[in-house]
């Protein structure tokens, strides 16, 4: 290995470097919050992906997760981002809305203030927070024609492949380097609402293209699975989960409950910096500098 790297690597930490367990306290902090919100607002929302997995196999976090996934149909999405911040604590809390001033991103994310959670990625955007954060995925209907379906995941791919480009993506594949240039030249709003298709309300379909899973077979499912929910618990709290839990993980994850090999483990690294305590603002010099790969996406 390249000892430049590991002087990299070592700066990284040192600089910042919270524990998985520190980093799951806070998110499960965060969690419990965002819980007694939609509660009060009768907003509906589901565990999602690794953090579903999590409820189900480990009663709580995937032991080497370091993310928390929540899930909204579109309209309880759309009530969330807009009701939600009266009710959340304002020096605690920012509210990252997709597509908004300094997050030009496909999804949202609740994030913690006065912490730091600095990914594998060099933000355009100075300003864009990143604190410790929950992700939010949408869940929009997918339409009935087979020939539709597959153009809503195409058009998906065209608004994902902008706003990582806004964003600061960086990737080492030609593929993806000459496909995020060629999108720059269409017009994303028109593909939002291709993929979204807002209108289509009774779908007995929906699709998370902007969520969790880059694949479209991992990525549809019956309506019915998001809405209606169940209880499990996670780190001795309950929280709604789709009461399809069982087919939703055998879609996303095949055998879900077997628990992968030690090498395995722990691939789908988020963050290179994660700090409980002191503001991501801290750290902003040392991101300019960092240099990393593209990781794998495997959290099982």
């Amino acid at each position: 290995m390249d000892s430049t790297k590991n002087e990299n690597q070592y700066k990284y930490s040192a600089a910042g470097r919270a524990s998985v367990k520190e980093h799951q306290e806070v998110l499960y902090e965060m969690l419990c919050d965002l819980d007694d919100v939609c509660r009060k607002l009768n907003i509906s929302y589901q565990l999602f992906a690794g953090t579903l997995l999590g409820a189900v196999r480990h009663k709580g976090f995937i032991p080497w997760d370091d993310d928390l996934d929540v899930v909204m149909l579109r309209e309880e999405y759309d009530r969330f981002l807009s009701q939600s911040p009266a009710l959340f604590d304002q020096e605690k809390y920012y509210l990252q809305k997709e597509y908004s001033e300094h997050w030009s991103v496909h999804f949202s994310k609740l994030r913690k203030n006065n912490t730091a959670c600095i990914e594998r990625y060099i933000p355009k955007d100075e300003e864009e927070h990143q604190g410790i954060y929950i992700d939010i995925f949408p869940c929009d209907n997918l339409s009935e024609n087979a020939c539709m379906r597959t153009l809503q995941f195409l058009a998906s791919k065209v608004v994902i492949a902008k706003c990582l480009d806004r964003h600061g993506y960086i990737t080492n594949r030609v593929i993806k380097k000459v496909f995020i240039q060629f999108c720059r030249l269409l017009p994303i709003r028109s593909f939002r609402k291709l993929a979204q298709q807002r209108t289509n309300r009774n779908s007995r379909m929906v699709h998370t293209f902007f969520g969790a899973s880059s694949k479209y077979r991992k990525s549809i499912y019956p309506r019915k699975w998001f809405e209606e929910s169940t209880e499990l618990s996670f780190e001795g709290r309950k929280f709604p989960v789709s009461s399809y839990y069982r087919e939703l993980l055998t879609v996303l994850y095949g055998n879900y409950m077997e628990i992968p090999p030690e090498s395995e483990r722990g691939k789908k690294v988020h963050a290179e910096i994660v700090d409980t305590e002191h503001s991501y603002i801290k750290y902003k010099g040392i991101q300019k500098t960092m240099k990393f790969s593209e990781y794998t996406r495997s959290i099982r």
